[in-house]
């Protein structure tokens, strides 16, 4: 039987710059969307023979001694590992346990160093660049959750590793890229789950307190603001604490901004409108989203000290699988200051900025059906879960 290691080995090699191959099995397209950093490319089938194509795997790998294989799911890559090994012994082969599903759930935590007396832990989710936070207290030991993925467990640990107790959790926004953990885990826990005061807007149907503007929770001694910061999505809240940081979420991320069009785009004006003024009501509602962004950028985010730090809730993963900025382990962080100077969006004018959102890229996959299970109007299994959100993060603009 072939070896198998666990995502997280896979990670701790990447870490220590260990010698080895990581071969992608899966087929072109999806590796060239998606892949691992450092991953090589060798299409392999979950019944295909290795006969006649050991020497162009040889090629592949090169001279490395250790061969590591991974695909979507783990049964494609255990195949050309097994087949690997039987034909020569000229490596040590492995394959990595749960593939690209198993790899989207690994996970880094990284202390803050921001203020005495301050607890600032950031959950980044390596393959996807998603960053949670835990924000806490050190006097007292309360904290919040901030932006929990589905995989809950790492908030909760998270938490408990720095020695605080969880006496709420909240989401910065309706989430496109990936399923929240946010219910879940106020409920795992027992405690409140806050969302902005205008998800009622996005119809929200699950439970949740909400937070009106400018509304302070109180966390031991230390206070959260909730900052409203529409733009990416109408209910978009942002989250200052005390004046040391500034939980952006996907307003402002440490080399560019959210976009805009995953709520106000094309999509959903053209499916409310019946007749040929549709068109018209998408560019408005297009604009109007890109407006919204702008005002809050200019006006409340770039108007906060030069010095405060700011705490995105994304960071671009390439399709080469590597951090834009920064690397997994790293503190992902800005400040206002370097924030204003270093990103070209800022420096735009209002409708050159406007302009530039109309064409943000390819959009996060399945978005549409994720933002309808994180607004509580549909419901899925943990595996229909898990496979929704697989795939790039295409939150920034």
């Amino acid at each position: 039987m072939v070896t198998t290691i666990s995502p997280e080995r896979l990670a701790e090699l990447q870490d220590e710059n260990a010698d080895f191959a990581l071969v992608d099995t899966r087929p072109e397209d999806s590796y060239e969307s998606w892949h691992i950093a450092g991953a090589l490319h060798f299409p392999f089938g979950p019944e295909e023979e290795l006969d006649g194509r050991l020497e162009d795997l040889q090629a592949v790998v090169g001279d490395a001694d250790r061969v590591i294989t991974v695909c979507a799911k783990g049964l494609s890559s255990g195949n050309l590992a097994t087949r690997l090994e039987s034909a020569t012994d000229e490596y040590d082969v492995a394959a990595v346990d749960g593939g690209m599903k198993g790899w989207s759930g690994v996970y880094d935590r990284v202390e803050m160093d921001v203020d005495d007396g301050l607890t600032i832990v950031q959950i980044q989710r390596r393959a996807k660049g998603c960053l949670g936070y835990v924000v806490g207290c050190a006097e007292t030991g309360e904290a919040l959750v901030v932006d929990p993925t589905a995989d809950t467990d790492e908030y909760a640990v998270a938490a408990e590793e720095a020695g605080l107790t969880v006496i709420g959790v909240i989401d910065t926004h309706v989430h496109a890229d990936h399923i929240s953990g946010g219910r879940d885990l106020a409920d795992d826990l027992e405690v409140p789950y806050y969302l902005g005061e205008r998800a009622s807007e996005r119809d929200v149907e699950r439970e949740y307190t909400p937070l009106e503007r400018n509304e302070v929770l109180a966390v031991g001694e230390r206070e959260i603001k909730a900052v409203s910061a529409p733009g990416h999505t109408s209910e978009m809240i942002n989250l200052l604490v005390d004046d040391d940081a500034l939980l952006t979420a996907d307003t402002l991320h440490v080399d560019s901004t959210g976009r805009t069009e995953l709520e106000f785009g094309e999509s959903e004006a053209l499916r409310d409108s019946e007749d040929a003024s549709g068109e018209a009501a998408s560019e408005d509602e297009g604009e109007r989203g890109a407006r919204l962004l702008y005002e809050t950028l200019h006006r409340t985010i770039l108007a906060e000290p030069e010095s405060l730090v700011v705490l995105p809730g994304h960071v671009t993963v390439t399709a080469d699988g590597e951090f834009e900025h920064g690397a997994p382990g790293e503190p992902i962080r800005t400040t206002i200051r370097a924030a204003r100077t270093g990103i070209d969006l800022l420096d735009l004018e209002e409708d050159a900025f406007i302009e530039r959102m109309a064409d943000a890229g390819e959009k996060p996959s399945n978005y549409e059906e994720i933002i309808e299970y994180n607004r509580g109007a549909a419901d899925m299994s943990p595996e229909e879960r898990v496979e929704l959100e697989l795939g790039p993060n295409n939150c920034s603009a």
